[in-house]
């Protein structure tokens, strides 16, 4: 299938005149598709509650082996004022966020100290009131989905790996891996902006770059639906980028499959500088912007995967990586 020129389909799409044929000739899934033929037909809602709290996502993920953020401490109910203090008073760094959140809310990272002050990723600082009136504001539900009460999570900050270092202004770069039936079918690598105050989201003004399947390389990169070569603000071309220890990142979450039983997910993944791929959380629901970051659509590979027969589907973890990564490399016609 040839790749679509992102910047003819945005184009398109302001003027209002893209009809459904000729994005499905694309391979493009869209919503109405992705929520009734893969969500609501592969994932089993009883096992959403695995994706959609981070602190269980974190419990499954440990009880099957696979590598996450060290969880430092977990409030099941409104912590008291000395038990947070107790917590985090002889920590240096570390990250708090909502177990349900969404779309990143909530989550507050410290990077260091500055005498009894909290220092962010952008420089400014905070105190220890700030921190427990933020605690207090997750547990009461402010950044969960529904606005129900939800439970607070301390972890470890995790040392990411340098070799994003020039690939992102002040917030910390993703990688994104849609999983379908075991087999991983496409992946990002989601970078901050000024744009994106940070944040590594695309609707903000990240960019996303779609990464090869075969080699982990970048293949292709876009900011705001429109194709770059170079990082906004670093100018840091994109063709020199290659992830590191890129099957062992991808069989990471091809494993998430029997993680969760869910047949559809995306899996968010962060490169520690010692430990190597982690398991940032994952999600039942995952966006369509990948599509836009690769150039190419799902749809064709989706529907590949969904012809197999049993015998197919019967493969192991390692089978099912080598094969996607054969089968979807970049160029290769999917």
């Amino acid at each position: 299938m040839q790749g679509f020129s992102a910047k003819h389909l945005i184009a398109k799409l302001r003027g209002g005149i893209v009809s459904p044929l000729a994005l499905r000739r694309m391979g493009v899934l869209g919503m109405n598709a992705r929520n009734v033929h893969y969500i609501a037909r592969y994932n089993d809602r009883s096992k959403y509650p695995i994706v959609d709290d981070k602190l269980n996502t974190k419990r499954a993920a440990k009880r099957c082996g696979i590598p996450s953020p060290e969880l430092i401490a977990a409030f099941e109910t409104q912590p008291s004022r000395a038990r947070v203090m107790e917590v985090i008073e002889p920590l240096w760094q570390f990250v708090i966020k909502p177990a349900r959140g969404s779309g990143g809310k909530g989550i507050l990272v410290i990077t260091g100290r500055n005498g009894d002050q909290y220092v962010k990723p952008s420089g400014a600082e905070v105190t220890a009131l700030d921190i427990l009136r933020h605690v207090s504001n997750i547990h009461s539900g402010l950044y969960s989905l529904g606005g129900k009460p939800d439970r607070v999570m301390i972890e470890a900050l995790v040392d990411f790996d340098p070799v994003f270092d020039n690939y992102s202004f002040e917030g910390v770069p993703d990688i994104r891996v849609i999983v379908f039936r075991g087999f991983p079918v496409m992946a990002m690598l989601r970078c901050s902006t000024h744009d994106s105050d940070g944040k590594a989201n695309l609707h903000q003004g990240a960019v996303g770059v779609g990464i090869d399947l075969a080699t982990g390389r970048s293949c292709h990169a876009v900011q705001r639906g429109l194709r770059i070569d170079k990082h906004p603000d670093t100018l840091m071309p994109f063709d020199k980028l290659e992830v590191p220890g890129w099957r062992d990142l991808v069989r990471l979450a091809a494993s998430c499959y029997e993680m969760t039983g869910l047949g559809y997910l995306g899996c968010d993944i962060v490169l520690d500088r010692n430990r190597g791929p982690l398991l940032l959380e994952a999600n039942a629901r995952p966006g369509l912007a990948i599509q836009v970051a690769n150039g190419v659509g799902l749809g064709k590979r989706l529907r590949h995967i969904e012809d197999f027969d049993l015998e197919q589907l019967e493969k192991n973890v390692d089978e099912r990586v080598d094969y996607a990564m054969r089968q979807f490399a970049a160029g290769s016609g999917w």
